[in-house]
């Protein structure tokens, strides 16, 4: 395992409370990604002299996938259909089946499959109840039950792997996964942060064109890189201690963008560390794989 001495950047300084969800697409050259509890979404063009435009709806927003017509939005009630650049909005008439049971469930960590399925993930951090879904002919149906954190949601480069963490446990799993029927097998840990003697927990993550597995270590002020064995071979230092989820973007797909948090940081960690809830960057030398848009409703 190594310490590389690449320098993290700031991309785009932010106050984000809990900044998430990166994604990039290659067609318009944009990176968009979202700041959950205050339902921010935003869009940026990397070396426009503009800030980045921002969309903002009612509810908590936990994660976006590309569209054909912009990004489908992961809001709390249910998802919905940004158009861009317009910013017309039309629900898709998929609710969220936590959202109206006691303490509602919001959506978390979610992302488009190699063939064009939604999967979106809930959270319920303290008494547990959450869940993994996929959006088949209109409706989420539930594919994973009894999480706390779903997250980590990525798959491998052949699509013959999807890997998957309900973060509390610290375990990354990987379940054999069908890309034609989207059926997924038995889980089986795949990566245990103990056994790698890594701190904080795995948060959102993507996968290199090496099928290399970078998660986003919430609470361990870090980025974490593991080889398609799930054996850690790198670890990227974060200036702040809740780096969220991360992506691959730019022309050549290899700058990763990282987002973060200061939820729950008090005034003395802000000052410690005033580069949390920014938008950060980091030049690698594999590039990542081009992410899908959902196609399948």
């Amino acid at each position: 395992m190594t310490m590389p001495s690449h320098a993290v950047e700031v991309a785009v300084e932010l106050d984000m409370n809990l900044g998430e969800s990166p994604v990039w697409s290659t067609v318009d050259q944009v990176l968009y990604w979202v700041d959950i509890n205050r339902g921010h979404v935003y869009a940026w063009t990397p070396g426009a002299e503009s800030a980045p435009q921002r969309h903002d709806f009612e509810h908590t927003v936990g994660c976006v996938a590309l569209s054909e017509a912009g990004l489908l939005v992961a809001t709390a009630p249910g998802l919905t259909q940004l158009a861009l650049p317009s910013g017309e909005r039309s629900d898709v008439g998929a609710i969220n089946p936590e959202w109206h049971r006691d303490g509602g469930n919001r959506f978390n960590d979610g992302r488009c499959d190699p063939t064009g399925r939604f999967w979106v993930g809930t959270l319920n951090p303290e008494a547990g109840g959450a869940a993994l879904y996929c959006l088949r002919e209109g409706q989420l149906q539930c594919i994973k039950s009894d999480l706390r954190i779903a997250n980590g949601l990525a798959f491998s480069p052949d699509a013959r792997w999807l890997y998957h963490t309900d973060s509390p446990s610290r375990r990354v799993l990987r379940h054999a996964f069908d890309p034609e029927s989207g059926e997924l097998g038995e889980g089986e840990v795949w990566i245990d942060l103990d056994a790698h003697d890594l701190p904080g927990v795995p948060d959102g993550a993507a996968v290199d064109q090496d099928g290399h597995y970078w998660s986003a270590l919430y609470g361990g002020a870090r980025v974490a890189r593991f080889n398609p064995d799930g054996q850690l071979v790198a670890e990227y230092p974060v200036p702040c201690p809740n780096p969220t989820m991360v992506a691959f973007g730019g022309s050549d797909l290899k700058t990763l963008f990282i987002t973060t948090a200061r939820q729950e940081m008090d005034q003395a960690a802000l000052q410690r560390y005033p580069l949390a809830g920014s938008l950060l960057s980091l030049r690698v030398s594999t590039p990542g794989l081009q992410e899908p848009c959902v196609t399948r409703r």
